[in-house]
C-alpha cells in the first residue's frame, strides 16, 4: 500500500522555502498529499534553532523530510537533528528522509542519528546541486560576468535539485525506500570552470571563472548581508568536500527512480530560459 492512499497521512516538509523543500512540497501537492510546511514563515511556524516551535510542528505528522538549515554540517547540527528525530518519533512520526551531504564526517554522523530515531528512514546524500548557480546566491556572479569561489580545480558531480526532490518525494509517499542510503549525483564530472562555461554557452556569454581564497569569499558574503559565522560554514565546504574525495560519480538517482540523473547541460539550457542570468 502506498501511504498516500492514506487520508490519515501528514507531511512536514522542513526547509519549505528552500532549494529541494520548495520542490518537495510542490510535488506532495500536486499528489494531493497534505502538507505542512515548516519554516519560519509556517503556520505553525518552525525554526531549527527553538525548539519550543517543534512541537507544534510534528502534531498529527506522519513523515518528515529534514532539512537542516544552514548546512547539516553546521557546529551543533548533529544534535539538533538528534533531538528532533527522537521528539518526532515520540510524537507519532513513523517515517523521516534526511537530506545529507557527501564526504562530510559530520554529515554521516548526522545520519546516523536518523537511522537510531526508530523511525523509518532514508537518507538522501547529495553532491553540490545544479541549482547553487540560479538560486543559492552564485547568479549574482554569472549576472556579472564573472564567478569568483574558492573552489579548487576538482571535478563534481553536480545534481539537479528535481531530481533530489524526486527521490525525496518517493521516499515519502511510496514503499520500498526504507534503510535505503541514495547517494545522488549528475551524470557527469565537472569543474566549477566547466560548469561556468556551460552556463556561458546556455546564454551565450563569455563568463569567466576566478579561484578566490576561502577569506574573499566569506568577505563578499558578509557583505551581501550573510552572518560571518555561516560564510564561514559554506566557506568550509568548499575546502573539504572539493578535495577530490567526492569526484566519483553514483547511481543514487537510478536506484530510487529506474532513470538516469539530468545532465548539467539541461539544467543549464532551463534555467537561462528563465531569465534568471539576464545581467
Amino acid at each position: 500500500m502506498h501511504m498516500t492512499t492514506n487520508p490519515q497521512n501528514l507531511i512536514l516538509v522542513t526547509g519549505a522555502t528552500g532549494t529541494t523543500g520548495r520542490r518537495v512540497a510542490e510535488r506532495l501537492a500536486a499528489r494531493g498529499v497534505p502538507t505542512r510546511s515548516g519554516s519560519r514563515n509556517g503556520r505553525p511556524p518552525f525554526d531549527w534553532a527553538d525548539e519550543s516551535t517543534w512541537p507544534a510542528v510534528l502534531d498529527g505528522v506522519t513523515a518528515a523530510y529534514l532539512v537542516y538549515y544552514p548546512d547539516i554540517v553546521a557546529p551543533g547540527a548533529v544534535e539538533t537533528v538528534e533531538r528532533f528525530a527522537r521528539l518526532a518519533v515520540r510524537s507519532g512520526c513513523r517515517r523521516l528522509v534526511l537530506l545529507s551531504g557527501r564526504g562530510e564526517e559530520a554529515a554521516q554522523r548526522a545520519e546516523q542519528v536518523v537511522m537510531d530515531s526508530g523511525a523509518e528512514w532514508t537518507i538522501v546524500r547529495s553532491a553540490f546541486f545544479a541549482q547553487n548557480f540560479s538560486e543559492k546566491g552564485f547568479e549574482d556572479f554569472i549576472r556579472a560576468g564573472v564567478v569568483a569561489l574558492p573552489a579548487p580545480e576538482v571535478g563534481e558531480p553536480f545534481v539537479d535539485a528535481d531530481d533530489i526532490a524526486d527521490v525525496v518525494t518517493a521516499a515519502l509517499t511510496e514503499d520500498g525506500h526504507t534503510g535505503q542510503l541514495y547517494e545522488v549525483t549528475g551524470p557527469r564530472l565537472m569543474t566549477f570552470a566547466e560548469a561556468t562555461a556551460e552556463i556561458g554557452a546556455a546564454t551565450g556569454r563569455d563568463l569567466e571563472y576566478h579561484r578566490i581564497t576561502e577569506a574573499e569569499f566569506i568577505a563578499g558574503l558578509v557583505a551581501q548581508g550573510i552572518p560571518e559565522e555561516t560564510a564561514t560554514v559554506f566557506a568550509e565546504i568548499f575546502g573539504t568536500v572539493l578535495d577530490g574525495r567526492n569526484a566519483y560519480l553514483t547511481n543514487g538517482v537510478e536506484r530510487a527512480l529506474g532513470r538516469p540523473p539530468r545532465d548539467f547541460t539541461e539544467y543549464a539550457r532551463d534555467a537561462a530560459a528563465t531569465g534568471v542570468w539576464h545581467a
